[in-house]
C-alpha cells in the first residue's frame, strides 16, 4: 500500500473542491481511494461563522451534539455516530472563524466520489473525509473517517479461524479508520498544507453504495457504554 499526499495552496469557502482536487492531485486511477481532509469539505459547504466568544462556541458544540458533556480539556460529544471533541467544530486554521461539519459526510463523500468517477471516466473509487480525534486514555491526535463512499469501510473476520484454527467470535477490522490514520500521518495536522492524500493498493473491496450503518454502533451496546453512562453521555436504561 502507497500514501501520498499533495501540497497545495489555501482553499478558499465555497470554492470549487473538484477543480481544487484536479489542480493538486495527479490523475485518479480504478481502485484509488482519496482522503480529503473535512476542512475542505466544511469550506467547500460554506459552513463557517464569525468567532465572536467561548459562549457562541459552547452554544453551537450543545447545537450541534446527539449528546455532549464538558470536560477539562474540552468538549466530548457524540454526533453522526462518533464520539469527537467539541463536536468537530474547528478554530484552528480558520482565520478567525469557525468550522461546522456537515449534518452527513457520508453524503459529502458520495457527491464527491460521484464527481471524481465522472470526472476521470472510473467505477472503482474511495474517498474518505479524515478529521482528528483522540482515544482514551492515549496522549495526542490520530486521524479518523467521519465520511467515506465506494469500498466497505469495515472486514468482517467473525467464524473465520485464527492462525491456531480458533474461530473469531467477534473480531470485526475497522479499514476506513484504520487508512484515515495512515493518511494523516503525512497530511500533518498544524501548517503543512497537505489536505489530500492518495492511497493506491488498499485492501478494501470498492462497492457502488456504502451504507453507513456499517461502522456505528448504537452507543448503548458499545464497549464504552459503561463509561458512556457514567459520565452522563448517554442515559441509563431504567430496569
Amino acid at each position: 500500500m502507497k500514501t501520498t499526499s499533495y501540497r497545495t495552496g489555501i482553499f478558499k469557502e465555497r470554492e470549487d473542491l473538484i477543480s481544487f482536487i484536479g489542480r493538486y492531485v495527479e490523475p485518479l486511477k480504478e481502485k484509488d481511494l482519496l482522503v480529503i481532509s473535512s476542512k475542505l469539505v466544511c469550506l467547500w459547504k460554506g459552513l463557517s461563522v464569525d468567532y465572536l466568544s467561548g459562549k457562541q462556541k459552547e452554544n453551537l458544540i450543545r447545537q450541534e451534539s446527539d449528546a455532549c458533556l464538558k470536560t477539562k480539556l474540552a468538549w466530548l460529544s457524540i454526533k453522526s455516530g462518533m464520539v469527537m471533541t467539541n463536536a468537530g467544530i474547528d478554530e484552528s486554521n480558520a482565520r478567525g472563524k469557525l468550522l461546522l461539519l456537515p449534518k452527513d459526510l457520508y453524503a459529502c463523500a458520495a457527491e464527491i466520489r460521484k464527481a471524481l468517477c465522472s470526472k476521470y471516466g472510473l467505477k472503482k473509487l474511495g474517498i474518505i473525509i479524515t478529521d482528528s480525534m483522540i482515544l482514551p486514555l492515549r496522549c495526542g491526535v490520530i486521524g479518523a473517517a467521519c465520511g467515506y463512499a465506494g469500498f466497505k469501510g469495515v472486514r468482517d473476520e467473525r467464524e473465520k479461524k485464527d492462525l491456531f484454527g480458533k474461530p473469531l467470535k467477534v473480531t470485526q477490522v475497522n479499514l476506513a479508520d484504520a487508512l484515515a490514520a495512515a493518511a494523516a500521518v503525512e497530511m500533518g495536522e498544524r501548517a503543512e498544507r497537505r489536505p489530500l492524500c492518495r492511497i493506491e493498493g488498499a485492501p478494501v473491496r470498492f462497492v457502488g453504495k456504502t451504507d453507513p450503518s456499517e461502522i456505528t454502533y448504537p452507543p448503548e451496546q458499545d464497549l464504552y457504554a459503561p463509561l458512556f453512562q457514567a459520565v452522563g453521555l448517554i442515559k441509563r436504561r431504567k430496569k
